[in-house]
């Protein structure tokens, strides 16, 4: 009896493994997924910026220059599609039984467009509605139309779209997409890295931190203003940011207006430095600007806080507090800068957070609800479905 050949899946994202962010972690523990039920896999990328790190996989891996702006991000129209034009062709030349898409819709676009061409079926991975959070951004109407249609077209067209969660897969809907071909697998961090032991790292004075994603929509300015009250009985506590993003110059100039020297930027480090952060920090800092669109959204800070036995203060409402809440990892506050200095003082003071009985409690919390790999061994079984 002839042996069945493994299944040939290609995946396309802009950002992988040694980049730092929740997109390259998430496309990887889906990798991982994959080659551990047996799939052959291949992984078409962007060469990742200077200082990255070496990361040889077992598996393919295929880079390309792309552009990145002043911080090295690929974010933008232009930087967007010096990866989708390339990769197109790449996509086109390569031999795959399916292929996984990453956001943007623009890259969504060309693999639902090389995939028609070769006569193949592709998942699109829904991690957000690129659409939903244009609306937090001051882009022209025309411009979110457009995306939209973009967008639309996209998940319509996928085989399958996996969603990281039950809001995620709501907004997915709203496109007219079948709910059959929508699997909601979760979302989560990698345990191995955000966790409790470790390195603890040490500013010389108590300090908040926030780490990753710094976007409009996020609002994280609330913590900056929310500290100068703080330190009216907290003199000395200070805030440090990791990560980088669109709102970064803007926090920066609120910053050194609201509360000089007390706020630091250390940019953008691997998620063990991250890690060690969290560790030493009186809570992690993580918010929503409301009325943006995006109450939905379950940022993966939330889990790598709690993962290393953090407290979380949460700024906002809708499915991010709620998390919070009902897993007893923090405090949630609404946006608010008085509520948000209120709760960011409580860390300071109580030794017991929002009802939280230890540290053990919100690390077990995240082992059993939001483990990375947990989650991409369901995101691969999903992908792998379609090849049965």
């Amino acid at each position: 009896m002839t042996a069945q050949k493994p299944l040939k899946v290609v995946v396309a994202t802009r950002l992988y493994t040694p980049e730092v962010g929740a997109a390259a972690f998430r496309l990887k523990a889906l990798v991982d997924g994959l080659v551990e039920q047996g799939a052959e896999v291949e992984v078409i990328t962007s060469k990742a910026p200077k200082g990255s790190g070496v990361f040889k996989p077992r598996y393919g891996l295929r880079r390309w220059p792309v552009l990145r702006d002043r911080g090295g991000n690929v974010r933008g129209y232009v930087q967007y599609l010096s990866f989708d034009i390339p990769a197109f062709f790449r996509l086109l030349s390569v031999q795959a039984d399916l292929v996984v898409s990453e956001p943007p819709p623009t890259t969504g676009l060309v693999v639902a467009l090389s995939s028609l061409l070769r006569g193949r079926p592709f998942v699109y991975y829904a991690a957000d509605v690129w659409t939903e959070a244009l609306s937090a951004v001051q882009v022209p109407a025309a411009v979110k139309k457009l995306m939209g249609a973009v967008e639309g077209f996209v998940l319509r067209r996928a085989a399958k779209v996996i969603a990281v969660s039950e809001p995620v897969a709501g907004q997915v809907v709203h496109f007219n997409v079948p709910a059959h071909r929508i699997e909601v697998v979760g979302n989560g961090v990698d345990t191995a890295v955000f966790r409790p032991d470790g390195p603890i790292a040490s500013a010389g004075h108590p300090y908040f931190v926030y780490t990753g994603t710094m976007s409009e929509w996020q609002g994280a300015a609330i913590f900056i203003e929310a500290l100068a009250l703080v330190r009216e009985k907290f003199p000395d506590v200070e805030l440090r940011f990791f990560g980088q993003g669109a709102d970064e110059g803007h926090l920066k100039a609120v910053a050194a207006q609201a509360i000089p020297g007390a706020v630091h930027f250390g940019g953008v480090v691997p998620p063990a430095d991250a890690a060690a952060w969290i560790r030493g920090a009186a809570a992690a800092l993580v918010s929503i600007k409301p009325g943006q669109g995006y109450d939905f959204a379950k940022p993966t800070k939330i889990y790598a806080a709690a993962a290393c036995g953090t407290p979380v203060v949460f700024a906002g409402q809708g499915d991010g507090a709620a998390v919070v809440e009902s897993g007893r990892l923090g405090a949630a506050a609404a946006y608010d800068v008085q509520a948000v200095a209120q709760a960011m003082s409580a860390v300071l003071h109580e030794a017991v957070v929002a009802g939280s009985p230890s540290a053990d409690a919100r690390v077990r919390w995240v082992l059993q609800n939001a483990s990375l790999a947990a989650s991409g061994r369901v995101a691969a079984q999903a992908v792998l479905k379609l090849g049965m």
